[in-house]
């Protein structure tokens, strides 16, 4: 059966991109995704897996996911918009995406919000999520173990089945929840 703790370690929870591993300078394109991928290099599933390309960002761009660069320079607050469509875009659709940044890429081209302070609330968010996601991790792989007691021989396997479709149902549940805010949202502002 899979050991928390190896498993949490393979996740490498602790790699998020810091405000204050952003640049203060402009960037461009080939910059950013350097920047992604130093910074997210060991959540990688497999060594040729991309975790931004030129045209995810582009393609962001003409989706108008965030709100338009300056001589193909990329801020910081660019940066901070780009990692939270990274970090979404894996749950949520692209549309979704779209219409969850909609509001605070608005404010962000205006200059009405602090995006820097924004985005710290939401790594805070997230350094509080992973404390949450340990223990619950735990609590599957002991409930996993507790269900294939019976099953003798085949209980490593069935373990392991187990805790994958138990946090496959996790990951459903909250990928639902996040929808039925995406879709409270938009009726907010259709009204």
């Amino acid at each position: 059966m899979a050991d928390a703790k190896q498993l949490i370690d393979k996740l490498a929870l602790e790699k998020k991109i810091p405000a204050e591993e952003i640049p203060r300078i402009d960037l461009y394109i080939d910059q950013v995704i350097q920047l992604f991928d130093t910074g997210f290099a060991e959540t990688k599933r497999n060594p040729e897996e991309k975790i931004l390309t030129k045209t995810m960002i582009n393609n962001y761009a003409k989706g108008k996911l965030f709100y338009p660069v300056t001589n193909k320079k990329y801020s910081r607050n660019h940066v901070m918009l780009i990692n939270l469509i990274y970090q979404m875009k894996s749950a949520l659709s692209i549309n979704d995406v779209k219409k969850v940044l909609a509001g605070i890429n608005e404010k962000a081209a205006q200059k009405e919000i602090d995006l820097s302070g924004f985005y710290e609330s939401y790594l805070e968010i997230q350094r509080y999520n992973d404390g949450i996601f340990k223990e619950n991790v735990e609590q599957q792989i002991e409930k996993a173990q507790s269900e294939s007691a019976d099953f003798g021989d085949d209980r490593e396997e069935i373990d392991k089945v187990l805790l994958i479709a138990s946090l496959v149902h996790m990951s459903n549940l909250y990928r639902r929840a996040a929808e039925i805010l995406v879709d409270e949202m938009a009726e907010g502002e259709e009204a």
